[in-house]
């Protein structure tokens, strides 16, 4: 197994125990940032789970891969046509949300950025 392999191997595994979550009724909604050929892999398991998911490009070889329920993710589809790094304020909370972050820690961070943010 090369250093290539070995990293898809923890990306894959990491990404099957969400899958369990998420099949156990633990998140909504899960976002992993992988490999192109990992995606490929886990997108294969996903369509033969009838989970749905969507890919956004996010580098030549890196994706972010959502997967969730429905609803979350035609609601995350609406934002997700720019890089994480330039949501809104309002978007990067509802995301943080809906991923399942600590809402204290969010509302932290959505002060923060919005305290930043200059209007013109």
């Amino acid at each position: 197994m090369c250093g290539d392999d070995y990293a898809r191997y923890g990306e894959l595994r990491m990404i099957m125990h969400h899958i369990y979550e998420f099949k156990k009724g633990i998140r909504s909604l899960v976002l992993c940032t992988v490999g192109k050929r990992c995606a490929e892999i886990v997108a294969q398991r996903l369509n033969k789970q009838g989970i749905d998911y969507i890919v956004q490009n996010v580098t030549d070889d890196k994706v972010n891969l959502y997967f969730g329920k429905k609803v979350c993710l035609d609601t995350v589809s609406i934002f997700t046509d720019k890089p994480l790094n330039m949501l809104t304020p309002e978007e990067d909370f509802m995301l943080g949300a809906m991923l399942g972050y600590d809402i204290q820690i969010q509302c932290e961070r959505f002060c923060n950025r919005k305290s930043k943010v200059v209007i013109v």
